[in-house]
């Protein structure tokens, strides 16, 4: 989730609807100027009890994060305490119950996206030796209750923890059990993002099979492949979901601004504090009617914080979000953003991912979102399964990435990042599916050894 930075800030007062369908083509880029951010969360433990450790414990998430200031990241301070590290490879940042977050800064081409990760997971295990603390790639704590779990003092936190409750019965394992890899990507005018977001969100269920990581929880099987993807389906429906108008002819940034200023708010931030405004409207704010700010009306920086809080499986700012994965090890955090770059930087392989998915019904697209979770690659697709385009797709993406020929020292394209996906199609099994198997195997249904086995 989003940290605020002072160079976050904008005082721009909204006088009319028109700065907010601005923000959005302010985004536009020229292909040459396009970049990659890789965003990926993992859970923090103990190595010795497998405990989540708490901020300010010795050796906890506060410490952790000062040691990484060996490495030149700047301390971000919230209310005193700091909550997040700024640098040249973009931001490090605590998610609610303290999962540790790279969101990666904008890069070029994918060689530079996976060393990038490489230099970050270096860095943590290094301290993580120091302090005792192990590092696990998952869609979904396997073992942690909620109340195992602790919180970590950010004041848009306290807020949504406080209001997930009200709006849904999942929404503090999303906020507190889970983790994600995300990719953000640009687009060039508002009909290049309109398909992209189309191809994005259409594909999505792909990406979430693929990657499907969080088959447990409290220690026992769920029932589900990606129990994170299942989370949302139970989180806040006024701010998650496919988003069908997105499919609707004329779709452009008009329509989006629409959606998101009917999406409830959860904050303003003023003076170095977040105010509770959960459940507000944006356009009461808009009129100078919000009920904890009387007579006062929104900045641009308002509006940038308000997009943040929507959730839907694709999210739009001034750049587009595939939102879609589980967590996961390093080959997959690199063949995530290898998947969408193929597909949607180069306008040949974006026109045949297009052509494979335009004329997918409201409700395929949806019945799709809706099983994957649970079956993966099985998920029924009109008379076949998902696993029937998954190589499709893949090869499409890599068609892209060979077309972009970004290439690194040894003379070798971006194509190769996809290979962990291949292996998963060639299988015939997704991440979920192999864990269960070991689970029910050598681990002897003890899922406490998924933390020596699988951490970073």
């Amino acid at each position: 989730m989003s940290t605020k930075t002072v160079s976050d800030v904008s005082a721009a007062v909204i006088e009319d609807r028109a700065q907010l369908i601005a923000y959005f083509a302010d985004g536009e880029k020229t292909p040459d100027r396009w970049r990659i951010g890789t965003e990926h969360e993992k859970f923090v433990y103990r190595t010795a009890d497998l405990r989540a450790p708490s901020y300010d414990e010795p050796g906890g998430i506060r410490d952790l994060l000062m040691a990484l200031t060996e490495f030149g990241w700047r301390p971000i301070e919230e209310g005193g305490k700091v909550i997040a590290l700024a640098g040249p490879d973009g931001t490090v940042s605590l998610e609610p119950a303290g999962q540790l977050e790279l969101s990666g800064a904008p890069l070029e081409n994918l060689h530079q996206t996976c060393a990038e990760t490489g230099r970050h997971l270096e860095q943590v295990k290094a301290v993580g030796e120091k302090l005792g603390l192990g590092f696990l790639g998952l869609g979904m704590w396997p073992d942690k209750a909620r109340e195992d779990l602790p919180i970590m003092p950010k004041g848009r936190y306290r807020i949504m923890l406080d209001h997930m409750p009200r709006v849904g019965s999942l929404g503090l394992d999303m906020m507190l059990r889970t983790c994600t890899i995300q990719v953000n990507l640009d687009y060039a005018s508002e009909a290049d993002m309109a398909q992209k977001f189309r191809v994005g969100l259409a594909l999505q269920p792909l990406a979430t099979a693929l990657f499907a990581n969080s088959p447990f929880t409290e220690k026992r099987p769920n029932g589900m492949l990606s129990y994170r993807s299942h989370i949302w389906s139970d989180t806040d429906p006024h701010r998650t979901g496919m988003l069908p108008f997105v499919f609707d002819d004329g779709f452009g940034y008009e329509r989006y601004a629409d959606y998101a200023l009917d999406v409830p708010m959860y904050f303003v931030y003023r003076g170095g504090r977040y105010i509770d405004a959960a459940g507000l409207s944006f356009r009461d704010f808009l009129r100078g009617e919000l009920a904890v700010l009387p007579g006062e009306k929104p900045t641009i920086d308002d509006w940038a914080d308000h997009l943040s809080t929507a959730f839907p499986e694709v999210r739009l700012k001034t750049f587009l979000e595939m939102r879609g994965a589980d967590g996961g090890p390093w080959g997959r955090i690199c063949a995530l953003p290898a998947l969408w770059v193929g597909l949607l930087y180069d306008q040949g392989a974006l026109d045949a991912a297009w052509d494979l998915v335009r004329d997918w019904s409201i409700d395929e697209r949806e019945t799709l979102r809706s099983s994957v979770p649970r079956l993966g690659l099985d998920a029924p697709l009109r008379s076949g399964t998902l696993r029937d385009i998954a190589r499709e797709v893949i090869d499409i993406s890599a068609r892209g990435l060979s077309s972009r020929a970004r290439f690194n020292g040894s003379g070798d394209d971006e194509s190769g990042f996809l290979d962990p996906l291949r292996d998963i199609v060639r299988s015939g099994k997704v991440p979920a599916e192999r864990l269960l198997e070991t689970f029910h195997g050598p681990w002897e249904q003890d899922v406490c050894r998924i933390y020596a086995e699988n951490r970073f």
